[in-house]
């Protein structure tokens, strides 16, 4: 059964709600988030209810660890955003919404171990919003694949079979080579899944993508195939509810339009 993996959202309605409704338009019924629900964007009371609505599960990004504790290690615009995101979480008149928002966000797990086909030929899937070695806040960067490997390397020692994680916010494949292959570089049918190649599949980012491509990104797993997929959405919306926030940074609607 082909299960749709969504991550970094970034309190992006209109880009989540275009998404969903390619999910649904595929007939896929399954889906997991990889967390960062919110952070960044505008809507993030929304975007909340409808992973809760939507998601098998969801991850905690650090972005929802922010809202939740304390924005550690964030830029200035990172910052006032999640506490800006924090006072609409509490400025919720509705006190059992209020509750039910903070409940859920408490609840998100920082690592969830499945498996991805059916039976003998099922394989191992670890799924993280970062990294398997810090799995809220590590990132993986497609040139770890050539500067940095004896960090890839000890990413894979974690890895059984397959791994799917977000947080760069652009979508690829890192496989043991080690290598990494951007969408365009796997072909229509994406990536084929190996049973002697570990993977740690990126599968972008809905909200914010930063690969240069506007465009919402997600993956469908199959039992054999990692399939992506790249959804317009209107930007524009975003982009001006962004900039009528005083306490988001109007930068953080510029960057959709680019993709960066």
């Amino acid at each position: 059964m082909p299960t749709a993996v969504i991550s970094d959202i970034h309190a992006n309605a209109a880009a989540l709600r275009a998404v969903l409704a390619e999910i649904d338009r595929r007939g896929v019924s399954t889906i997991i988030s990889l967390g960062d629900i919110v952070g960044y964007g505008p809507d993030p009371l929304e975007c909340v209810d409808l992973v809760r609505e939507r998601c098998a599960w969801s991850l905690l990004g650090n972005h929802d660890y922010g809202v939740l504790y304390e924005p550690t290690n964030f830029n200035a615009s990172a910052e006032s955003s999640a506490y800006w995101t924090r006072a609409q979480f509490d400025a919720e008149p509705d006190q059992a919404k209020r509750a039910a928002r903070y409940e859920f966000l408490n609840r998100l797990r920082v690592r969830v171990v499945d498996k991805v086909g059916e039976n003998g030929a099922a394989i191992p899937l670890l799924a993280v919003h970062g990294s398997p070695r810090r799995p809220i806040n590590e990132y993986i960067f497609p040139q770890d694949a050539i500067e940095n490997p004896d960090k890839i390397g000890s990413i894979f020692e974690r890895v059984k079979g397959l791994c799917v994680v977000g947080h760069t916010h652009v979508p690829g494949v890192f496989t043991d080579e080690p290598d990494f292959y951007p969408p365009g570089e796997l072909g229509p049918n994406g990536y084929k899944f190996q049973p002697d190649e570990k993977a740690v599949i990126n599968v972008g980012s809905v909200g914010q993508p930063r690969d240069y491509d506007p465009r919402a990104s997600f993956v469908i797993l199959h039992d054999d195939h990692a399939e992506f997929v790249r959804i317009e959405y209107d930007v524009d919306a975003t982009a001006k509810k962004i900039k009528a926030i005083p306490d988001l940074h109007d930068y953080l609607g510029e960057r959709l339009y680019k993709g960066q």
